[in-house]
Formats: structure tokens, C-alpha cells, sequence
């Protein structure tokens, strides 16, 4: 009985996204497959390092909600009920990202009022000066913005009441981007 290698083929999703789904094909005999070289194959999925394509490719999206940043001392526990966002340790306490309501609802006080933008393109956590351009081109309007980078996408924080001229302004780099 043989077995085979894993090999990662990115499908296009009905959104057209392309390498947010892998499937792993059989093709090749090899000694062994498991569940871990399954997961090495997956966590390789394609995630972008160029800088143009990043631009051409960033797809920003607009998430529902409106989000505050909230502090804790390090020694609390998140309060009974709290689904954050993010949740980020620091020296001088812990910062949760919630949604504005369920902060309210739980009475946690709270700063910076923001929407989210999601960067849908799949970025490596190793690009170079995506995050730098982006924050330059806000920051030349004054917009201030608060990146978060995930495994898979950056998401930026950026006042509530700029939302839509930061997603204007982030769109309007995707389209120059794409047409050099």
C-alpha cells in the first residue's frame, strides 16, 4: 500500500478570492501522511509578500459594529460575559477590544470609538511596508488608525466618524495601485 504527498492547491471562493480555501491533494507516494504534514501544508498557503500585489490585492472591507478600546489591570480576569476582539497584555494592564454596546452593557470604560476595516488580501505576517503605506496615505488625510495584524489579514481601527473617508481613501490606493 502506498501513500501519498500532500500537495496545497488554492481554489478561487465565490467572492474570487483566491488562496482563502486550500485543499489538500493526493499525488506522489511518499512515506507517510499525517495530520501534521496536513497542517504544514495548510498554514503554507499562499500569503503575499509583495508590496504591489498587497496594494492591488488589499480588498478593504468595512465590518458591522462599532468597537472601543478598554483597559483592565493585568491582575482582573475579563469580566463575566466579555467576548473581545482582542485582548493584548501589557505591563501596565490589558487592553480589550470590544464592541461599543457590550462594553456599555458591562460598564467598562472605554477610549477611541472606531469601525474596523478588514485588509482582505491573505498577507504574510512578513511583508514589508504594507502596513507603513497605508498608514501614510490615512495619515496624510489625519486619520488615525490603530493595525492589528492576524495570521491571515491586517485589520485597521480608525475613527468611527472617518470610517468611510478611510475606506474611500484605502480603496482609491487599491485602484492607483492596480492601474500602474
Amino acid at each position: 500500500m502506498s501513500t501519498f504527498a500532500p500537495v496545497l492547491e488554492a481554489r478561487t471562493s465565490e467572492s474570487g478570492y483566491q488562496g482563502a480555501f486550500a485543499d489538500i491533494l493526493l499525488s506522489g507516494p511518499i512515506h507517510a501522511l499525517n495530520s501534521e504534514t496536513i497542517a504544514a501544508a495548510q498554514l503554507r498557503m499562499a500569503s503575499e509578500l509583495d508590496l504591489q500585489a498587497l496594494l492591488v490585492g488589499m480588498k478593504p472591507e468595512m465590518q458591522p459594529g462599532i468597537f472601543v478600546f478598554c483597559t483592565i489591570s493585568e491582575a482582573t480576569e475579563n469580566p463575566a460575559g466579555a467576548r473581545p476582539l482582542l485582548t493584548f497584555r501589557e505591563r501596565e494592564g490589558t487592553t480589550l477590544v470590544l464592541r461599543r454596546e457590550e462594553a456599555e452593557s458591562l460598564g467598562i470604560a472605554y477610549q477611541f470609538t472606531s469601525r474596523l476595516i478588514t485588509l482582505s488580501v491573505h498577507s504574510s505576517l512578513e511583508a514589508v511596508g504594507f502596513l507603513a503605506a497605508i498608514t501614510a496615505r490615512l495619515a496624510e488625510a489625519g486619520i488615525s488608525v490603530n493595525a492589528v495584524s492576524a495570521f491571515y489579514h491586517d485589520h485597521l481601527f480608525v475613527p468611527h466618524d472617518r470610517a468611510d473617508e478611510a475606506l474611500a481613501r484605502l480603496q482609491e490606493m487599491m485602484r492607483k495601485a492596480a492601474a500602474h
